[in-house]
């Protein structure tokens, strides 16, 4: 799950290099942490949060085969 969140943020934003993702487990669930720049905040969360809705049903399609519920955290 981790590269595939940092394959779709990287196509996103203008300074791939600054992006960093983080997967952690706490139980039943896998939390994704996806850090990017804050001039390129805006283009992964888009406009309503449109994109970041799509990252997200992304990552959960990928992830229904596992039985751990999967969160994305955009900071």
């Amino acid at each position: 799950m981790k590269e595939l969140v940092e394959v779709m943020a990287k196509a996103l934003v203008d300074n791939p290099d600054e992006v960093v993702v983080t997967e952690r487990e706490e139980g039943d669930q896998i939390v994704i942490e996806l850090k990017v720049a804050p001039s390129d905040m805006g283009k992964v969360i888009g406009r309503a949060g449109r994109i970041a809705k799509a990252i997200r049903a992304v990552v959960k399609a990928a992830s229904a085969k596992t039985d751990k519920k999967v969160i994305v955290d955009i900071t």
